[in-house]
């Protein structure tokens, strides 16, 4: 059985999120050649419900009063809005640059729980954080960014992303640490398809669907939801259960190199100076990761 308590299983599941995640950014890029970017995030919550909903009638009864509002978050700021910011950043800026932003989300994290939920952190960690902000930051005037005033509205959205996405990370730790990540993912997806359904008939999207090139665009979004949505989600939320916020959100540390990998495989181009960051910011992550929050 695969246990969580022992730190290598919890490195073994971040770098498979990060494997996940990080080609996420390459599948909404091809996806949004034939959907728009709302089509985009509602097609890909909808599937992630169609494939949870199943599962409901067997976690239902574990939910209690106390939990309904905590899951709103999950479901809306966890979830919802930042797909559809992130869809819209991607139609200005390349997968590789949307990954490296992402990975500003343990710095949030880091702040939100020491402000708001009074944590404590060890100097390691401390340390660790910074050397992955510096190789985040490396990484990014490596990446470089053209007309930055131009694309300041989706760097923008994509920031306050990364804050949703550390919002709800220090959330499910802290009010839904009783739940299981499966019970979690299910009822985060069941809150949201519905409108996600509406939002495609707004959209007219089914009407597209006879394209042979909208449905190959599709199946890109099926995988989208089924590993970044379903399967991700769920190991996240346990990811979280079994360690801590930073912890969990510092696998946006190492979604970029997997991103910019995916990039190169898709004729994105890759410099020997962005490997030498990425080795700087999996360090930082390494000692993230070695000591657990107080």
């Amino acid at each position: 059985m695969f246990n969580l308590q022992k730190r290598t299983n919890q490195w073994i599941l971040l770098l498979l999120l990060a494997f996940i995640w990080g080609a996420s950014f390459i599948l909404i890029k091809k996806s949004l050649r034939s959907f728009n970017l709302y089509e985009v995030a509602a097609i890909r919550i909808f599937i992630a419900f169609l494939v949870l909903l199943p599962v409901f009638p067997f976690v239902y009864k574990k939910i209690k009063k106390k939990h309904i509002l905590p899951l709103l978050e999950v479901a809306f700021i966890g979830n919802a809005i930042p797909m559809y910011l992130f869809n819209y950043a991607q139609q200005y800026i390349d997968s590789g640059l949307a990954g490296i932003l992402n990975s500003t989300t343990p710095i949030f994290a880091f702040l939100i729980a020491v402000i708001f939920f009074r944590h404590k952190l060890s100097l390691l960690k401390i340390i660790g954080l910074a050397i992955g902000t510096i190789g985040t930051t490396g990484l990014l005037l490596a990446k470089g960014v053209d007309n930055f005033n131009a694309h300041l509205l989706p760097l923008a959205a994509i920031m306050l992303a990364t804050i949703m996405y550390a919002t709800n990370v220090n959330v499910v730790k802290e009010y839904l640490q009783e739940i299981d990540g499966i019970t979690i993912a299910t009822y985060t997806f069941v809150i949201i398809g519905p409108l996600a359904l509406l939002n495609l008939f707004y959209e007219h999207t089914f009407t597209k669907l006879s394209d042979p090139e909208v449905l190959q665009n599709l199946l890109y979004i099926a995988i989208l939801s089924v590993f970044g949505s379903v399967i991700a989600v769920i190991g996240i939320n346990y990811l979280i259960n079994y360690s801590s916020a930073v912890f969990a959100s510092s696998v946006t540390y190492i979604i970029p190199v997997f991103a910019i990998l995916w990039g190169l495989y898709d004729n994105e181009n890759i410099t020997l100076s962005q490997v030498l960051w990425m080795i700087v910011i999996i360090s930082g992550t390494y000692l993230v990761n070695k000591t657990k929050m107080e």
